[in-house]
This record gives C-alpha cells, sequence and structure tokens, in this order.
C-alpha cells in the first residue's frame, strides 16, 4: 500500500497527472486503495473522486442490453432493425466522389445487436474516421458529447461483421434497451445494474453529493503545464449515451468489475446469469 502510494505521488510529482486514484481487487473483495494529487484546485483526489468515466459506460450499458437478451426481449443474432427502425435499413459509406459527393450504397446484411456490442457493425467515430468526420461536418452533425439524436445518424463504414472499429453502436444498443423496456437507459441501468451492485455514485447525473467530490477535467498545455477547464456532459441530454456519458468512481466501478469476477453476482445481487 505505501509503494503504491509512493508511486502515486511520484506521478503527480513529476507532472504526469494532476491526480490519480486507483483502486484493485479480486472476486472477494477489494485488496487497495490509493490516490494522489488533486481532483480540483485545493481539493485532494480520492477512491470516491467522482470523475467522467468517459467509454467504461460501454461495459455497463452492454450488461443491460445482455440482461435483456436474458428476458427474452432482445436477441444478440437477429435484426436489430426489427427493434431500431432507424437501423432497418443501413447505408455505407463508401467514399467521396471527384465533386465531393458522398457515395452511399445500402448494407448487404443487417445490423444484429452482437455486431453493436463488438463494434463491428459498421459504425465508427469520426475522432478516428476521417470520412466520418467529413460527413459530419458537412451535414451539420454534432458530437457524440452532445448527447443530440442527431449525432446517431451517421451511416456505416464498413458492411456490418466485415471489420472491427471503434464506434457509436453501443450508444445505439442503449437505445434497444430503451426500446424494449419502454424507459430511459438511466432508469434501466439504475434499478437492474447500479442499484443492485451498490454503485451509488455512478449516474448519468450528477447529483449533489456527488458535485462535491468532482474531479475537473484538465488540458496539458505545449509546455506540459496542466490547466483545469470547464466540461461537463449534458445533465438534460436528448438520450443517454450508452457508449460514454456515465460518471462514477474508482471505487464503484471495481463493484462493477468484481461482479465479473463472480460471474454475474456480488454480494448476494444477481446481475446476469453465469
Amino acid at each position: 500500500m505505501s509503494a503504491l502510494k509512493r508511486l502515486l505521488e511520484e506521478a503527480v510529482a513529476s507532472g504526469a497527472v494532476r491526480g490519480v486514484a486507483v483502486t484493485a481487487g479480486d472476486a472477494a473483495g477489494t485488496l487497495v486503495e490509493a490516490a494522489a494529487g488533486e481532483r480540483a484546485p485545493g481539493a485532494a483526489m480520492a477512491a470516491d473522486t467522482v470523475c467522467w468515466i468517459a467509454s467504461m459506460t460501454k461495459a455497463v450499458t452492454t450488461t443491460a442490453a445482455l440482461q435483456q437478451v436474458e428476458k427474452g426481449r432482445l436477441a444478440l443474432d437477429t435484426p436489430i432493425g426489427a427493434v431500431l427502425p432507424d437501423l432497418a435499413k443501413p447505408l455505407v459509406l463508401e467514399g467521396y466522389s471527384p465533386g465531393g459527393e458522398p457515395v452511399l450504397r445500402p448494407a448487404r446484411r443487417p445490423i444484429t445487436l452482437r455486431h453493436l456490442l463488438t463494434h463491428t457493425s459498421g459504425f465508427s467515430y469520426n475522432t478516428w474516421n476521417a470520412n466520418i468526420d467529413r460527413y459530419m461536418a458537412a451535414n451539420d452533425i454534432p458530437g457524440t458529447g452532445s448527447c443530440r439524436l442527431k449525432t446517431l445518424t451517421t451511416p456505416l463504414v464498413f458492411d456490418p461483421g466485415d471489420a472491427w472499429e471503434y464506434g457509436i453502436g453501443i450508444d445505439w444498443a442503449g437505445r434497444a434497451v430503451e426500446a424494449v423496456t419502454g424507459r430511459r437507459l438511466r432508469e434501466v441501468l439504475a434499478d437492474e445494474v447500479l442499484g443492485p451492485l451498490g454503485m451509488g455514485d455512478t449516474g448519468f447525473r450528477i447529483g449533489q453529493p456527488q458535485r462535491a467530490r468532482l474531479a475537473f477535467m484538465n488540458r496539458r498545455s505545449a509546455d506540459g503545464g496542466i490547466t483545469p477547464i470547464p466540461f461537463e456532459m449534458p445533465q438534460e441530454p436528448e438520450f443517454d449515451m450508452g457508449g460514454g456519458g456515465l460518471y462514477g468512481t474508482a471505487r464503484d466501478y471495481l463493484r462493477f468489475c468484481r461482479m465479473w469476477l463472480n460471474r454475474g453476482a456480488l454480494d448476494g445481487a444477481r446481475v446476469l446469469s453465469e
């Protein structure tokens, strides 16, 4: 424990990070917790510091989707267009014509939930795909961080099942959970995943107790300095972003990981079958 604490303090002192929290455990429980540096100017980082957990949201949303598979409301390998009509006739962006027009064609096979959950659907992120970035700019489509429904209106970049590319598939999986439950994703996660696992500091919205322990976002400048910047995920989003919208703590997320180590259950609460 002291060695871990010293390592984190050295990382802060070197300027590698402004603040860092670490927790580790196994199926039986938490083994270590340590933190160093600041979560905000003058406020110490801790294992219960609340952070935007970004794409770590994906595994939580996937869990909710798998619960719906177990209940028979969703299926892994049938066309998801039956649940999400907007995905019934997907288009593939092959590139651009010499005149700059997008070249689109119908996908050769339907999208399935398995495709969405495993990043093989053909959906991409504009951050890493220049063709999608160009398409979004030309069609005034906002980035995923806006949590606006229009952000989900991008074409595919390959036929479902043909390749792997990190993208918005799990945002669509969250929409599928909403479609078959008739509830917002935030409500499903709270009742079916986060609540049973005792993850009381995790959610799309930041409550007042969590805001009191919230970590700032920071930007590294050209000279290597780290400066706090204003940033917050929309608190009244058009859709709950299942691919990256959650806030939470290292302590909470370890409980989620330990559920998987215990084959779907934790402290008497079963979330998934073995």
